[in-house]
């Protein structure tokens, strides 16, 4: 037998993970959308008027997915991905939300550029027919560029029948929460509260806690003896390579780095997180260098929520790129940024923070 449930029980029966009732439930959802994935059929056997090109669009499907939220670090992402491995349907993607974002960026800029007339449905109907299974992971919505877009393109995606598989931290009625404009994003919840079914996974304590293998990698916190440690550990990754100033050319803008070999990099929080940087810039230096030294990362207050955010999208990447981190900081990783806007999201980079010091992860990076 075959499915996300199955490789589930396969894993707790061997002893590589322990079973929890919080993600049996949720994997037995799973593996019924799993099982029911032969029955999607490809947009391009829906109506040619779907996208809303003059015709009368197409029924409601009446299979869309599933939305995952609850903590950090209870399994999400891990059960998502045991449904996507061998999920019987093509074409399929699995996409961290910040890059899936990203590219809808960059598909309206070139839309807009052609002058096209309504290039969100262009853009809508290029993702539907490009996948007709989509895995979002850590859906997240801060910035109302990305809320004022979500709705239009969700509703082309969702009458072309493509599946949605998401996890996040939040209920769809808590993201955007308190954000400007919000009741401009109520429809995009609306249809999330429609098309998905909605599960809150109760999991087991923080597992990203429990495997951490706790220094080695994280400093804290600054003071002499770390920052002695920290200097001592970039001295032995670089070995005999005399480390330079560096620059990452990010679609014709260049972004300054302190010091790089050919593998590691090493620069400030003011660096990477106190200047306007973004998704891109922190995807091409995770998919750049092995290993980013980051130091002096200071405790934020509710007035560095800018930097906070910046760091959010910066651990992502790295995280997400399997990119080996070694920070300084000013305190532990659930101490940095306890307060202000964003705080609810910064429990999940905290706890990405703490697994990318665990052994399991460093092994990962190789």
């Amino acid at each position: 037998m075959s499915g996300p449930l199955h490789r589930y029980r396969a894993l707790v029966k061997d002893g590589s993970i322990i079973s929890d009732p919080g993600q049996n439930m949720a994997l037995e959802k799973l593996q019924m959308l799993w099982g029911r994935l032969g029955e999607v059929k490809p947009a391009a056997q829906k109506s040619r008027g779907l996208f809303g090109f003059g015709r009368k669009a197409a029924p409601e499907p009446t299979l869309n997915g599933l939305y995952l939220y609850g903590g950090v670090g209870i399994g999400k992402s891990m059960m998502m991905d045991m449904f996507y491995k061998d999920a019987p349907i093509e074409p399929k993607h699995r996409i961290h939300f910040h890059d899936f974002m990203q590219d809808v960026h960059s598909r309206l800029r070139i839309q807009r550029t052609k002058g096209t007339e309504d290039p969100l449905n262009i853009v809508g109907a290029e993702l539907a027919a490009e996948s007709r299974l989509l895995c979002f992971d850590e859906v997240q919505v801060t910035d109302i560029a990305d809320a004022m877009i979500l709705g239009r393109l969700f509703e082309v995606m969702f009458a072309a029948g493509v599946v949605i598989v998401a996890t996040s931290n939040r209920h769809p009625k808590d993201l955007y929460k308190n954000g400007l404009n919000r009741h401009l994003f109520v429809p995009f919840i609306e249809k999330l509260e429609t098309h998905l079914d909605i599960l809150h996974v109760n999991g087991p304590p923080d597992y990203r806690k429990q495997e951490a293998e706790r220094g080695g990698v994280y400093f804290a916190p600054v003071e002499d003896a770390t920052r002695a440690a920290f200097d001592d550990l970039w001295r032995s990754f670089c070995g005999d390579n005399v480390p330079f100033p560096a620059m990452l050319n990010v679609q014709g803008r260049f972004v300054e780095l302190p010091l790089a070999t050919k593998t590691e990099v090493r620069a400030t929080f003011f660096d990477l997180c106190a200047k306007p940087l973004g998704s891109a810039d922190y995807l091409l230096l995770a998919q750049s260098y092995k290993t980013v030294f980051l130091e002096n990362v200071p405790v934020m207050s509710p007035e560095k929520r800018d930097q906070a955010k910046r760091f959010i999208t910066l651990i992502d990447a790295l995280y997400e790129a399997k990119t080996r981190l070694v920070l300084l900081a000013a305190a532990e990783p659930d101490a940095l940024y306890i307060a202000g806007d964003g705080a609810f999201e910064f429990e999940r980079t905290a706890s990405r923070l703490t697994e990318m010091r665990s052994e399991k992860y460093l092994q990962a990076v190789g």
